[in-house]
C-alpha cells in the first residue's frame, strides 16, 4: 500500500478526526498510487494517523479509518451495521417507513458513499473512485447486514463520479432486478425513479419537513414550486389542503407527481401539476391566490464560485413569493445548496421580505434529517437550510 507523508504540523485535523487531507498538506508520496487506491497515511515523524482513498484534486485523501486496521469485507459490514443500528434506534425502520437514508457519505464515517432505502431496494451511490472501485464490496457486505430487507441493490454512479477519471459508468443493478419501485414513507406511497431521477430518485432529506407541512396544509391553498416527486404535495393533501397545486419546469417530474398523487388519492380533484418556469409560475399568478407556498429549489449553488449568483436568485425567488402569497399566509423555503450557510440564506430571504415590505416572523428553522447525519469533526456535511414563515 502507497505512503503518504504529511508536512509537519499537517496532521492536526486528523487528530481532530476530519475526514479530509488536503493536497496542500502532502509533502512526499512513497509510490504512484492510482485514483481510487487505498493509501495509508503517516505523519512527518512516520507515524501512522489514518487510511484512505487516494484522489487526484484539492482533496487528495478521504479518510475511512484512523485505526490501523484492514479495509476489507468485515471492515465494510462492521460500518453498515453501524450504520443500520442508528436507523433502527431513529425508529425509521417500519412497516409504515421504509424509505430512509442508511449512509450519508461522512456523516457515517464513509466519504463518498451514499445509500438510500426503498422498501426492498437499495440504491446505491457512489461520489469518489475509491467507493466506486470497491462497489461490489460494499455490496456483498449490504447484503449480509440488511439480510432479506433488501433483496436489490441498484448502483446509481453515472452522473456523480469524477468525470476525468474515465471509468464509463453505467448505472445498474449489482444484486436481484426487481421493477417494483413503490415505496413507503410515514405511511404514503410513492413511485421512486432511481433510473432516470435525481439524486438517487427521491429526496429522502425533506421526510421531516414533509411531515410538518401536513401540521400547516389543513384548508389552505397549497402552492408546490419545483415539485420534482410532488412529495409536499401528497403530505399537504392528507392534512387536509383545500387545493395543491403542483409546478416544476420538467414535464417528467409533473407526471410523476401526479402518479404519486393518484397512488395515495385516486381521483381526487384537489391537485393540479403544471409543467413551467417556476419564475414565470410567479410572476403569472394572481395575489393572494395561495396562502402556503413551498420554495424547494435545486442547488442554486454547487460551488463557492457561483455563490453570489445564487443569493440573488435565492433572494429574487422569495420576494416574489412574499409579494404574492395570501396575508397570514404560511410560507416554505429552502436551499439545498452546501455552499450556501445558514446566515448567508437566512439574509437573502431577510432581503426579499424587506423587498417587499410584508411584516414576516420566523415560526421554525429547518435542517435534515437525522438520517443525513452530520459528523461533528466535518460540520461541512451540513447542507440543507429551511426556514417556516407566517407571513402577515
Amino acid at each position: 500500500m502507497t505512503t503518504i507523508h504529511l508536512r509537519r504540523g499537517k496532521e492536526e485535523s486528523l487528530r481532530r478526526f476530519h475526514p479530509w487531507i488536503f493536497s496542500g498538506a502532502v509533502h512526499h508520496i512513497d509510490g504512484q498510487p492510482a485514483e481510487g487506491d487505498l493509501v495509508r497515511v503517516v505523519t512527518s515523524e512516520g507515524q501512522y494517523i489514518a487510511t484512505g482513498h487516494w484522489q487526484i484534486g484539492s482533496i487528495t485523501v478521504r479518510v475511512l479509518t484512523f485505526d490501523d486496521e484492514p479495509v476489507d469485507a468485515l471492515f465494510w459490514q462492521r460500518r453498515l451495521s453501524v450504520a443500520y443500528q442508528a436507523r433502527q434506534a431513529m425508529g425509521l425502520c417500519q412497516q409504515h417507513n421504509n424509505t430512509f437514508r442508511l449512509v450519508h457519505g461522512e456523516g457515517d464515517n464513509l466519504p463518498g458513499l451514499i445509500i438510500d432505502i426503498y422498501g426492498p431496494t437499495a440504491v446505491m451511490q457512489a461520489h469518489s473512485v475509491g467507493m466506486h472501485m470497491c462497489r461490489q464490496e460494499i455490496a456483498e457486505a449490504l447484503q449480509q447486514v440488511m439480510g432479506e430487507r433488501v433483496r436489490n441493490i441498484f448502483y446509481k454512479s453515472e452522473t456523480t463520479l469524477p468525470f476525468k477519471a474515465g471509468l464509463g459508468q453505467e448505472n445498474g443493478f449489482l444484486l436481484g432486478g426487481s421493477p417494483e419501485n413503490v415505496a413507503v414513507e410515514n405511511g404514503l406511497k410513492f413511485h421512486i425513479d432511481w433510473l432516470r431521477g435525481q439524486k438517487t430518485g427521491f429526496f429522502v432529506d425533506q421526510r421531516d419537513n414533509r411531515s410538518l407541512l401536513e401540521h400547516y396544509s389543513n384548508g389552505r391553498r397549497v402552492l408546490n414550486m419545483f415539485c420534482y416527486t410532488g412529495g409536499f404535495s401528497v403530505y399537504a393533501m392528507r392534512g387536509g389542503a383545500q387545493l395543491v397545486h403542483s409546478v416544476d419546469s420538467s414535464a417528467k417530474a409533473v407526471e410523476l407527481v401526479n402518479q404519486n398523487v393518484a397512488l395515495n388519492f385516486a381521483g381526487d380533484q384537489r391537485h393540479e401539476a403544471f409543467a413551467e418556469d417556476a419564475f414565470k409560475y410567479l410572476e403569472r399568478m394572481q395575489p393572494h391566490q395561495y396562502d402556503l407556498i413551498i420554495l424547494d429549489p435545486p442547488a442554486f449553488a454547487k460551488h463557492k464560485d457561483a455563490l453570489h449568483n445564487a443569493l440573488k436568485g435565492y433572494t429574487r425567488l422569495n420576494a416574489k413569493a412574499f409579494e404574492k402569497i395570501q396575508p397570514g399566509g404560511i410560507l416554505f423555503t429552502f436551499s439545498c445548496s452546501q455552499a450556501v450557510s445558514k446566515e448567508q440564506f437566512r439574509m437573502a430571504v431577510f432581503t426579499a421580505a424587506a423587498q417587499s415590505g410584508r411584516r414576516v416572523r420566523i415560526l421554525h428553522q429547518l435542517h435534515q434529517p437525522a438520517d443525513h447525519p452530520i459528523n461533528i469533526y466535518h460540520p461541512e456535511g451540513e447542507y440543507l437550510k429551511g426556514l417556516v414563515l407566517y407571513v402577515e
